[in-house]
């Protein structure tokens, strides 16, 4: 069969990477792609947002099934243009990516269907959130409603902060539109996990527990980016985290959106926060996160393309996940200065290592051909995450640390304590 992937990350080259190992797939196009995804795909030129174009070459082509792989188009609409021209594809459809494109939308599906969560008020004027804030107890975290690459979250500790943010994502627009609506929420404390899932509109099938590294430095310091690094299996995730989630979270929340008439067919993404009180849900995602993907795909032993197929027939209910007993950790290479300001365009060295012993990985996030066809190029903030399995997490890291040492770009940059919270456990 033919698949389709679109995208243009790190994400979307360990979906190609994982799609590539189905004994059902002999082709695989990824629209628009990265010079890394090139070794798995045919990369054609069209844009996530092109959404009639994709589904003409869709067409053209007579891909079998396409994966969407980014939020923007899954949040756009994306689904429901493919599933319109007759095209099979794998994400849910705009009414259901609301899950994600909206954070008060999804606050007010748990405090509806009583899905554990931290207390929240949402505002649509910057007066209105200023006033609140007054009163408010310190610290508070402000949420901008709508997509903002993971990055529209401030943790204010005082009201000048707060004030500061609500300016910032309201009036001065940081986020455009994104910031029209905000979440004001209570601040928990507390270890963050994620949990990925299948999800067929109506059963739901838990992968592998992650944890991700927002902060841009050591220590989770400095500005939110999309994602420095991440480990899996989250030892913090035990066995009672996990029954707690399937009777209160899981279920609830596929359960919730069928009932609001918003029937949810792809990924769901669980961002938890096991706080004192227990788990409580951060955040919906409406796909694959990145990149957690770098470290749960590579565990998994399902053919991924059975899955896929399972969860568009709603017959999900016939699958079993299955994740190898190790470990996985991803370490992100930047370039120097990301999110902020950063140069494109250096030569990237040693990625030829990688192919020489079993369990390393290295997945393309902004990276380009340079103009001979074989010389990789940074073209991004993010431009690697290197990924290593072990038998525990520890050896994992130490694994992952000692590939990073492998590939040489000017400029590049990475956290040095990717993990380092399990030795603590």
């Amino acid at each position: 069969m033919k698949v389709l992937i679109v995208g243009s990350g790190g994400r979307e080259h360990a979906i190609a990477w994982k799609v590539a190992q189905s004994a059902k797939v002999d082709k695989i196009y990824c629209a628009p792609g990265n010079a890394g995804i090139s070794e798995f795909a045919e990369c054609v030129p069209i844009g996530a947002m092109e959404f009639e174009k994709l589904a003409a070459f869709a067409k053209e082509k007579e891909i079998d099934l396409t994966v969407i792989g980014m939020d923007d188009p899954l949040v756009g609409g994306v689904v429901d243009v493919f599933e319109r021209e007759g095209l099979r594809v794998f994400g849910p459809r705009k009414n259901a990516a609301i899950l994600e494109g909206s954070k008060a939308f999804s606050k007010d599906l748990m405090k509806k269907y009583g899905i554990p969560t931290a207390a929240y008020e949402t505002f649509n004027r910057a007066e209105d959130a200023l006033s609140y804030v007054e009163k408010a107890e310190m610290p508070v975290v402000l949420k901008a409603d709508g997509l903002a690459l993971g990055k529209g979250v401030l943790i204010c500790n005082n009201l000048d902060e707060a004030k500061a943010g609500i300016k910032e994502l309201m009036q001065d627009k940081k986020f455009g539109s994104a910031g029209d609506c905000i979440v004001i929420e209570e601040f928990m404390t507390g270890r963050e996990v994620s949990v990925l899932s299948f999800v067929d509109g109506k059963t739901i099938r838990i992968m592998t527990s992650a944890q991700d590294h927002k902060r841009a430095g050591d220590g989770d310091t400095g500005l939110n980016t999309g994602g420095m690094g991440t480990f899996s299996p989250s030892p913090f995730y035990t066995g009672e985290v996990d029954a707690f989630c399937k009777e209160h979270i899981y279920q609830k929340t596929v359960d919730a959106m069928a009932a609001e008439g918003r029937e949810f067919k792809g990924i769901i993404f669980f961002g938890l926060m096991l706080t004192e009180k227990g788990p409580r849900v951060l955040e919906y995602n409406a796909r694959f996160g990145d990149p957690e993907t770098q470290v749960v795909l590579p565990r998994m032993k399902n053919d991924i393309v059975e899955v896929f197929e399972a969860c568009v027939d709603g017959r999900l209910d016939e699958m079993e996940l299955e994740f190898e007993d190790n470990a996985a950790v991803c370490v992100v290479l930047a370039s120097a200065g990301y999110p902020v300001e950063y140069k494109k365009g250096y030569p990237i060295s040693g990625l030829e290592a990688f192919a020489k012993e079993d369990g390393y990985f290295v997945f393309h996030a902004g990276t380009k051909f340079a103009e001979d066809g074989k010389t990789f190029l940074t073209n991004g903030g993010r431009v690697l995450g290197v990924t290593a399995t072990g038998e525990d997490l520890k050896k994992a890291r130490e694994n992952a640390y000692r590939a990073a040492e492998w590939v040489s770009f000017e400029n590049k940059y990475m956290r040095r304590d990717i993990g380092k919270a399990i030795d603590e456990v």
